[in-house]
């Protein structure tokens, strides 16, 4: 909703400013499709020479993400701590074997199924299941646990952010080709000169049409665009810091209540429960 606000708000006000100069709005609705087609279709194509595969279905995926509200909620960060609180207890009280099974088939454990929201998040569940499994092997300790963390939540930061990249290298490129069909748009005046003036003012207006649009689609478009996806990167990156920090603290020996609590520390203050809200929720779970 408030990308949507915020787009009609920065078009109304370019716009809206323009028309109540005096400006005639039938000439950029005149060039438009022309200069749109140029500008874009120039841009859309190179994007595809500038990235893999891979990179491009990423953006394609990013970019509906970015219209809906973010799900990284306070209500989601409780369930996925009162989640690991009782997956903690069970292995403290029983015994670290005892999770074994929760482990390895989490979508018939009966503690993941009591948490639909993070426990059908196959991210969530696959990190948190990865390293519980090299808690009850045994053979790893909590630094070295804690590097092979440091390493995946790195390559997890490095794939999210390569759309945010692409984005940002489409946002540079379209003042490019919008000065592109503005010079196409100047030579096409060039071979009219034999033309009326009011005929020339009208074809050179057309063309300036051109460098507008791409440096309205740049900064008034792709780019925000682009810094939505980066901030929803980051919001992810944290839940994942947060499943670190939780269990590494449980094999440093510290009791589930107070390993949740350095999880809960990582958190953006924005979405932070405080420690009376995750303990009455906790307690409200069991």
């Amino acid at each position: 909703m408030f990308v949507i606000i915020g787009y009609i708000v920065c078009l109304g006000c370019i716009f809206g400013v323009y028309i109540a100069h005096g400006g005639n709005i039938s000439v950029i609705l005149h060039a438009l499709p022309f200069e749109i087609i140029t500008i874009l279709g120039g841009a859309l194509g190179a994007f595809v020479v500038n990235n893999q595969p891979k990179v491009i279905k990423a953006t394609l995926a990013a970019l509906p993400m970015a219209l809906k509200g973010s799900k990284y909620t306070k209500e989601r960060y409780m369930e996925l701590m009162a989640m690991l609180y009782d997956i903690l207890q069970k292995a403290r009280k029983e015994g670290l074997m005892a999770i074994e099974k929760d482990v390895e088939a989490p979508h018939e454990s009966e503690i993941f199924k009591k948490y639909p929201t993070v426990g059908s998040d196959h991210h969530v569940i696959e990190f948190t299941t990865d390293y519980l499994r090299m808690m009850v092997s045994g053979n790893l300790n909590s630094h070295e646990i804690e590097a092979l963390m440091d390493s995946e939540i790195d390559t997890h930061h490095q794939e999210a952010h390569a759309p945010v990249a692409a984005l940002a290298r489409l946002a540079g490129a379209l003042p490019a080709f919008g000065i592109v069909a503005a010079v196409l748009g100047v030579v096409n005046t060039m071979g009219s000169v034999g033309q009326p003036p009011s005929v020339l003012g009208g074809m050179i207006g057309s063309a300036l049409v051109g460098t507008f649009l791409g440096i309205l689609l740049a900064y008034g478009v792709v780019e925000p665009l682009g810094g939505l996806v980066e901030q929803k990167t980051e919001d992810a990156a944290k839940e994942l810091q947060c499943i670190k920090s939780t269990l590494l603290a449980s094999m440093q020996g510290y009791n589930p209540a107070t390993a949740i609590e350095f999880g809960r520390k990582v958190l953006f203050s924005t979405v932070r429960p405080s420690f009376t809200e995750l303990e009455g929720h906790v307690r409200g779970k069991k």
